[in-house]
């Protein structure tokens, strides 16, 4: 039995001339305003281009390396497309996978559409063990506690007292979230999905691990509500914001919690947007570096690995080209 460990990510275009067909895979196909594709397109740019899909490469590779077992990185909504990989990994004689999604947090509707898309591809070929629920795992609040640390402290001696943080999510629209009324009496109700109670729940343990971080002390919002209309979940950052100036803060660390690496909601929507609304409430907004390369993060996905795949842990490979590029 050949064994592996499938990463899964979000994907992210190549070139700002990209991102008209790459909207179109995220809405599947649902035309977007004119405003929305530009507006866009100007996040991507100010940042010079998205760094999400490289950075998910070397964390498989740093993956494969602490496993000694092959690590393939799939994305939903790009290249390196999730069905690509899976029918490479069949052609290359894997019969068993470990089906890590980079989303720690299970939101049912989003990592569903990771679920089909790999089970479809694999067509029964690969016994595959989809891990989609891991927002309370130690070594994840490890990772982001440690990078919490490295600013809040030094940040703590240079103003003379210790800042608040403020924990945030990436926000899905409420529509996916909030289960609809069942009518038939003889069918069991579907439960709220999990996403926002997980989502806090990671906050709170990173929180824990941080000394003298009070529960008074720290916050919760949901960042990056969508641009093409609906209720998304809340607060948003700006009326979080706006409510710690009310209260007097004039200092803030700001950690997302369900982001494993750089892209535009890191780059742009926290260090530029983000901290420009902060300035203008004459508040400061700091931000600790995204796990990215972490070693941690690393020893948690491995942990997950192992776990999914039970004994069966393979030898140690030689170096090499990764088996996450394709």
């Amino acid at each position: 039995m050949a064994d592996a460990v499938l990463l899964l990510a979000h994907g992210t275009p190549d070139s700002a001339g990209e991102i008209p067909d790459y909207l179109a895979r995220v809405t599947d196909g649902r035309e977007l305003p004119a405003s929305v594709i530009e507006e866009v397109r100007h996040r991507f740019v100010a940042i010079g281009g998205s760094p999400l899909t490289a950075l998910t490469l070397k964390q498989g590779w740093l993956l494969e390396k602490e496993l000694g077992l092959p690590v393939y990185v799939g994305m939903r909504n790009w290249k390196p497309y999730i069905a690509d990989v899976v029918h490479k990994m069949r052609e290359e004689g894997i019969t068993r996978a470990v089906v890590i999604c980079l989303a720690p947090q299970n939101s049912r509707t989003s990592v569903g559409l990771y679920r089909r898309a790999v089970f479809a591809a694999a067509e029964g070929k690969i016994d595959l063990r989809f891990l989609d629920d891991w927002a309370d795992h130690p070594l994840l609040a490890d990772a982001f506690a440690e990078r919490l640390r490295a600013v809040r402290d030094p940040f703590a001696a240079e103003i003379g007292s210790a800042p608040p943080v403020l924990f945030t999510a990436h926000s899905v629209p409420c529509r996916t979230v909030f289960a609809a009324p069942q009518l038939d009496h003889h069918v069991a109700p579907e439960p709220p999905d999990p996403y926002p109670v997980e989502a806090r729940l990671t906050a709170s343990l990173v929180a824990a691990r941080i000394p003298g971080l009070a529960p008074q002390d720290w916050y919760f919002a949901f960042q990056s509500q969508g641009m093409s209309g609906g209720p998304w979940l809340g607060p948003t950052v700006e009326d979080t914001l706006t409510a710690l100036h009310q209260q007097g803060v004039t200092n803030l660390v700001l950690q997302p919690i369900g982001f494993l690496c750089d892209h535009v909601e890191i780059l742009y929507d926290i260090d530029i947007a983000f901290c420009e609304f902060a300035a203008k409430l004459g508040m400061t907004l700091r931000r600790p570096e995204s796990l990215n390369d972490s070693h941690l993060l690393t020893l948690a996905l491995a942990d997950l690995a192992r776990s999914g795949l039970g004994a069966n842990q393979g030898k140690p490979r030689s170096a090499g080209s990764p088996s996450s590029r394709i």
